[in-house]
């Protein structure tokens, strides 16, 4: 009777490192790097691809609307003024389907990675279709950064919902801010708040530093590659998902 044979050494290998590579998908410190290397990232390609269009921390359009009306820019309108109410639309949407989940006792998180997921795949299909952009208030321009801000109004209210313990992956003044006012209070030696001083550090350092490393990456992905160079960031929030039920 003939023996199975052995897995080949190489094989074990690469079969540990993806059961490691999974693993660091499921852990909190990992899936709040991933989010804010994508947080970071989109940002970069909405601004640059679509005339100053911010798909995470909405507000700036309106710094963008201000200089369109004074400097006469060609950076356009109609997007940064859709982009508020889309991105209120979309939170109200994460919100009612927490609701439901909770009713349900299932947990949401999958779901809205995965419609995040498919959000992004909008952002890069519309933005290849309008190629060349060359107006910011094009159609199908607005439509490309409406998905943009759709996906990253999912993850704003995944951050503020589901995955509260984490840091803030989208929006990083509030997180430099506070890394401060801890380094500080370290520095001068508080032993009444060192504690929780450094329990914030250890999550809100490894998340800024994937939002500013992704921020740059971003930017040479998005000159070499596109709106293809959205694919990186799908390819993570595939991987998010699959780890997290």
């Amino acid at each position: 009777m003939s023996r199975a044979p052995r897995p080949l050494p190489a094989a074990d290998e690469a079969a540990s490192l993806a059961r490691a590579w999974v693993s660091h998908f499921a852990k909190p410190s990992g899936i709040g790097m991933t989010l804010a290397f994508i947080a970071g990232y989109i940002d970069v390609v909405g601004f640059i691809a679509l005339f100053g269009l911010f798909t995470s921390h909405v507000t700036g359009n309106f710094v963008m609307i201000g200089v369109q009306l004074v400097a006469a820019t060609h950076v356009g309108v109609v997007a940064k003024l859709l982009a508020l109410p889309v991105f209120v639309l979309f939170v109200a949407m994460v919100k009612l389907v927490v609701q439901a989940a909770s009713r349900t006792g299932r947990r949401p998180l999958r779901l809205l990675l995965g419609a995040q997921t498919l959000l992004l795949l909008g952002f890069m299909i519309v933005g290849l279709v309008a190629q060349p952009i060359v107006s910011a208030d094009a159609p199908l321009a607005v439509l490309s950064g409406m998905f943009g801000v759709a996906a990253l109004a999912v993850q704003n209210a995944v951050g503020r919902i589901v995955l509260a313990d984490l840091a803030p992956t989208t929006i990083m003044t509030g997180n430099t801010t506070q890394i401060v006012i801890d380094m500080v209070e370290l520095a001068g030696g508080d032993r009444g708040s060192g504690s929780a001083a450094r329990a914030r550090l250890r999550k809100m350092l490894p998340a800024l530093a994937a939002f500013a490393v992704s921020a740059i990456f971003g930017g040479f992905a998005y000159q070499g590659a596109g709106f293809w160079s959205v694919l990186l960031p799908v390819a993570l929030l595939v991987a998010l998902a699959f780890a997290n039920e």
